[in-house]
């Protein structure tokens, strides 16, 4: 695996370590649909499903790690939302969020932005 997959491995682990002790209940980590698009984090609060796209970057130099999850990465995110979902037979609300994560070991910056977004207007699920 390389540095840059390692790093971003490392900043799931941070943003699931963060999300549980905010009282989240993780059910999965890089989870795939058969059409190959993985949702980082998908999580239960509550009654509510929580899908988390985690951006980690070693600094904001070149802008926002959020503002990387743009509109072709929301459909996608959707899109396996909804396999997920149907594989599961869940009947939840469902809230997508961004965790970015900025820097390193011992102290990195988690932002979580809750509502990042939503599906697309003419997105079906």
């Amino acid at each position: 695996m390389s540095a840059h997959n390692d790093y971003g491995e490392w900043g799931e682990l941070v943003a699931q370590d963060y999300l549980r002790r905010q009282g989240y209940v993780i059910l999965e980590r890089n989870w795939r649909s058969l059409s190959g698009v993985e949702l980082d984090i998908v999580a239960r609060l509550n009654d509510l499903l929580v899908i988390v796209e985690v951006k980690t970057r070693s600094n904001e130099f070149y802008g926002s790690a959020a503002e990387a999850v743009d509109d072709r990465k929301i459909r996608h995110i959707c899109r396996a939302t909804g396999s997920y979902v149907k594989y599961h037979r869940l009947s939840l609300p469902i809230r997508y969020d961004i965790i970015t994560v900025v820097g390193h070991d011992p102290n990195p910056k988690v932002t979580h932005i809750e509502g990042a977004f939503l599906p697309p207007i003419n997105y079906v699920r």
